[in-house]
């Protein structure tokens, strides 16, 4: 029943409809402008990402998620938005009042029980899924393998690669269980580099083989285990992509040949 409804949604939306439910987009302030309000009515928009600029406080959240919600399924489609927040505890979290903000990966990991990561990804995921909130952006699947590494350190699991898979399948069970989808990243790999991606592109020398290895060692696991959505990294990879300035978000080589084809992944890719 469920695919020949959405069959016959397909059928009845626009190309521009279709195309805009691919975008997950972000605004400014605590309410959306006229012209967000009228995309999302419009169904020209399959999500909103909200971070701090949006809400810190819980209340706060859930009152703007209810607005945007009221906005989509007011549209001739009443398709309700994918709300996704950047929530994975420690260093990186969005809302920061009225939830409970559990410490770093890297604090976990240090553990080495992983029954953990589920325990608290189900708090976290049972929070934000009483809030609205149906996807995060979380966990971190990147192997803390260098020192040097100024945006990755204590949001991994930690530098052993079955470490952070173990982890990183409790974690996306743990969301999955409050009903809440899951983003592993950052594909293929953001630990082994020594420079922000946020400010410039950096390179990841490796080859194929060694990227089995190690760093597609935890994405492979979470694949396995179901992981909902996968977000890729704005690094280059010049051992596998022929054209050595190319961001793997960007790369064929990388999200289809890697990605699709060789790890066998069909979710969404952010």
């Amino acid at each position: 029943m469920l695919t020949r409804d959405l069959n016959k949604l397909l059928s009845e939306m626009s190309l521009e409809e279709k195309v805009g439910q691919l975008l997950l987009i972000g605004f400014e302030g605590r309410r959306p402008n006229r012209e967000v309000a009228e995309f999302i009515k419009e169904g020209k928009v399959g999500g909103v990402v909200l971070l701090s600029r949006n809400a810190e406080e819980a209340g706060e959240a859930a009152d703007l998620i209810c607005v945007l919600q009221k906005l989509a399924t007011a549209g001739s489609h009443a398709l309700p938005l994918f709300i996704a927040v950047d929530q994975e505890g420690g260093s990186v979290v969005r809302l920061t009042e009225g939830v409970t903000v559990f410490p770093s990966n890297m604090a976990l990991g240090a553990t080495g029980c992983s029954d953990y990561a589920l325990l608290a990804a189900e708090a976290v995921g049972g929070e934000l899924a009483s809030l609205g909130v149906n996807m995060n952006f979380a966990p971190v699947l990147d192997v803390n393998n260098n020192p040097r590494n100024p945006v990755i350190g204590i949001r991994s699991f930690g530098e052993d690669p079955e470490l952070v898979a173990e982890f990183g399948k409790m974690a996306i069970k743990g969301y999955q269980n409050r009903g809440v989808a899951t983003v592993a990243k950052h594909f293929p790999g953001h630990g082994d580099t020594a420079f922000d991606s946020h400010l410039t592109m950096p390179r990841v020398p490796y080859t194929m083989e060694r990227l089995f290895q190690l760093e597609l060692v935890p994405f492979q696991a979470a694949i396995a285990c179901g992981v909902d959505c996968i977000m890729t990294a704005h690094l280059a990879f010049p051992a596998i992509e022929a054209n050595p300035g190319l961001p793997a978000t960007l790369s064929e080589t990388v999200l289809t040949g890697l990605l699709r084809q060789k790890m066998g992944f069909d979710g969404l890719i952010i």
